[in-house]
């Protein structure tokens, strides 16, 4: 007996919709696409040679006056954090910033030095207490605002970014108290 023409096209009709049925699920179950990271980056980076040579600047001044200061104790030298915790917090920050509608997110480094009564579990070391320290501080574009205080419908940027302080800031960082490291030497 001869299958009728119009039973095998929608036969194939049938299949061909159960395909693309099932394709198309597959397709919105991954993951959404990332955004691109920018390369802006690479414009300012260094060779390690020239980082070399600010570091040995750092030692011959500063660092000097830090150790005459601490009655010849060299203090901290270099500071560490995983690249997962700083994805992680650069994460944290875009999220946020995103969330509270700001602009231009950023990090500002800041330097700072551990009180020795610092609380032990506000360090990465309890041993940490007296050394300079490093600290990430998020920051937004600083917008202009009217004379009445409030945001202008322009918006202009001032062209600096501000600290934003309803965010958290990240330290607890790994650093190299001397003995452990030479003062004279780059790791």
């Amino acid at each position: 007996m001869k299958t009728p023409f119009l039973f095998k096209s929608l036969s194939a009709l049938l299949a061909l919709l159960i395909l693309s049925f099932c394709m198309l699920s597959c397709t919105r179950c991954s993951e959404p696409p990332k955004e691109p990271v920018s390369d802006s980056y690479k414009k300012k980076l260094i060779s390690y040679r020239e980082g070399r040579i600010l570091y040995d600047e750092y030692s011959r001044t500063n660092n000097v006056i830090l150790t005459k200061y601490r009655n010849g104790e060299p203090d901290s030298r270099w500071y560490w954090f995983s690249v997962e915790d700083m994805e992680g917090y650069l994460n944290y920050v875009k999220e946020t910033a995103k969330k509270q509608h700001l602009k231009n997110p950023g990090i500002r480094i800041y330097m700072g030095k551990y009180p020795m009564n610092h609380p032990k579990n506000k360090m990465a070391k309890p041993e940490y207490a007296g050394y300079q320290t490093i600290f990430l501080v998020p920051t937004a574009q600083n917008l202009k605002r009217d004379s009445s205080g409030t945001m202008s419908k322009a918006m202009r940027s001032t062209g600096e970014n501000i600290n934003v302080s309803e965010m958290e800031v990240l330290n607890m960082t790994n650093l190299a108290p001397p003995p452990k490291v030479s003062t004279a030497d780059m790791p």
